[in-house]
C-alpha cells in the first residue's frame, strides 16, 4: 500500500485538463487515503450519480456474498454512467461507499477496490456500514458527484 503523502497532485493543485483541485491539509492526519476537500470551478458542469450499483446487464446482482466483487462490478457501472455523462473516474469530486456490513473488515475490502480503482485521483470520500442496500443479494453502493469544464 502506498504512503499517505506519496499522492499526487499536492495540496491544491488542480490536476491538468481536469476542472476537479484536491485538497489537503497539515493540519489533519497523513493517514487517510483521500485527500479531506476538493473544489471545482464556478463554469464546471456538475454530475450527479445515482448509487452505481453492483447488477449486471441483466438487472441481476454480480457477485452474491462478495464484498471486493460487488465493489468491483459497482465500480464498472460507475465508469459507465460517467462515459455516459461526458465524465470519467478523474472528474469526480467526491463518493460515498456504502457497504452493507456491520464487519469493518468487509468495509474495508470494499474501500481498498475503490481506492484502487481511483488510483492518485484519491477524491474525498466516506465509508459508511449499513443495514441492508436496495437489490436482492446487494451489499455494495457507490454514490458520486463529478464535475467538468467542457
Amino acid at each position: 500500500m502506498p504512503e499517505p503523502n506519496d499522492r499526487a497532485p499536492a495540496r491544491g493543485d488542480p490536476q491538468p485538463d481536469r476542472a476537479v483541485t484536491l485538497i489537503r491539509s497539515d493540519a489533519l492526519s497523513d493517514i487517510a487515503e483521500y485527500a479531506y476537500a476538493a473544489t471545482a470551478p464556478a463554469d464546471a458542469r456538475l454530475i450527479f450519480l445515482a448509487g452505481a450499483c453492483p447488477l449486471n446487464e441483466d438487472g441481476t446482482t454480480a457477485a452474491v456474498g462478495d464484498h471486493g466483487g460487488q465493489a468491483a462490478k459497482a465500480v464498472e457501472n460507475m465508469r459507465t454512467a460517467l462515459a455516459e455523462a461526458g465524465a470519467s473516474l478523474e472528474d469526480v469530486v467526491s463518493t460515498r461507499v456504502l457497504v452493507a456490513s456491520t464487519s469493518r473488515a468487509d468495509l474495508v475490502t470494499a474501500w481498498q477496490v475503490v481506492r484502487d480503482a481511483f488510483g492518485s485521483h484519491d477524491v474525498p470520500s466516506t465509508l459508511t456500514g449499513v443495514t441492508v442496500l436496495g437489490y436482492e443479494d446487494q451489499l455494495v453502493e457507490i454514490e458520486a458527484v463529478a464535475a467538468v469544464v467542457e
